[in-house]
């Protein structure tokens, strides 16, 4: 059974950016059809009120993990919401053990630290 994760009513897209250059520089690891579809899923964040558990999933501390495969390969990217209708990108990775790596989730808590500061 999947579940979907509930966003407030879609009155327009939602705004994607990302936070310095910590997305640029994974998505830059990636081959063209693994960053292909990291950017199918964020194009799904940008344009639809429901998204399912498969592909994003709520971590901790308003943190939400962006959740793609590839050819066996899994990939993550966090993000947050502000202001209800901007996701910012933080950091990402490529998933090589079951659960998702402490110092992962430490980082992005931290980034978005760091984003709230500079506002």
């Amino acid at each position: 059974m999947k579940t979907f994760l509930n966003f407030a009513p879609m009155k327009q897209e939602r705004v994607i950016s990302a936070y310095k250059t910590y997305f640029r520089d994974f998505i830059n690891t990636l081959t063209d059809p693994e960053a292909r579809k990291v950017f199918y899923i964020i194009d799904m964040l940008k344009t639809q009120e429901r998204i399912s558990s498969k592909f994003v999933k709520y971590i901790r501390d308003e943190i939400y993990e962006l959740r793609a495969e590839h050819n066996r390969n899994i990939f993550r990217v966090f993000f947050i919401f502000d202001e209800g209708n901007i996701v910012i990108l933080f950091n990402g990775f490529q998933k090589k053990s079951q659960k998702t790596p402490q110092n992962e989730i430490n980082k992005a808590i931290q980034l978005k630290k760091e984003y709230y500061a500079g506002k």
